[in-house]
């Protein structure tokens, strides 16, 4: 019993880390976004057009656009599954207040199947019930924390700066040197932003960082390519 707290804490710890590893992946993976978009945008029109003027109001109008879609596509997104989660609270709650012993049993049967004698199950469903039966309930059968649900506007603001800051490499890369020099610049900008985001990525993973930097690199450049050639023929054709 003396081990309780240290348990506790450790556990406490580990979520805490969970949080911020997801919260770090998200960051990260919104950052890339921003980094691809808008130097694929910037790398397309300068394979258009010479122009200073043209290629940086592409780049800002592709970071503004990029920036809002990530909020609001991550504020629906959040909202919807902090709305689902509110509603498989209740219907929890509802169920413990109509069939206590049902829920008492079905949590018994839950850590039986984790591998607990019925016996030991019952005394910790037994425990944990006293302490507090709805946040019991809801750990083991929902794994939600009623009381740390996820902020919507929280997730939309963070992805939202996340894209904004990922977005600022390419643009800044392609608007300060020369003109002979805008898109060789831009690819090593980006290739270097890149490795760190992929490396961060890996990291929040726990993934291969090798093969995680080797896949992100390629697909921006990829897509660079792909739009700086489709800006050239539409350069040459002049549409």
């Amino acid at each position: 019993m003396t081990d309780l707290p240290n348990s506790e804490h450790n556990e406490s710890h580990l979520q805490n880390t969970g949080a911020k590893l997801n919260w770090l992946r998200a960051s990260v993976l919104g950052a890339n976004d921003g980094i691809v978009s808008v130097s694929s945008i910037v790398v397309g029109v300068a394979g258009a057009s010479n122009s200073t003027r043209f290629i940086v109001t592409a780049g800002i109008a592709g970071l503004v656009a990029g920036a809002l879609s990530m909020a609001v596509g991550e504020y629906v997104s959040v909202s919807t599954q902090r709305d689902t989660e509110k509603v498989l609270l209740e219907k929890e709650r509802l169920e413990l207040a109509e069939s206590p012993n049902e829920e008492f049993e079905e949590l018994v049967g839950i850590y039986t199947k984790k591998g607990l004698s019925p016996k030991t199950a019952r005394m910790v469903v037994q425990e944990l019930t006293a302490r507090d039966a709805f946040a019991a309930h809801v750990d083991v059968e929902l794994g939600i924390d009623p009381d740390n649900l996820t902020n919507p506007w929280h997730a939309a603001y963070a992805s939202a700066a996340a894209f904004f800051c990922g977005a600022l490499i390419p643009l800044v890369a392609i608007m300060l040197p020369p003109a002979f020099m805008r898109i060789p610049v831009t690819f090593l900008a980006v290739v270097a932003a890149l490795i760190i985001t992929g490396t961060l990525s890996a990291y929040a993973g726990g993934a291969n960082k090798l093969r995680a930097v080797f896949r992100v690199v390629l697909g921006g450049l990829l897509a660079m390519a792909v739009t700086f050639g489709i800006g050239k023929i539409v350069g040459i054709a002049g549409l």
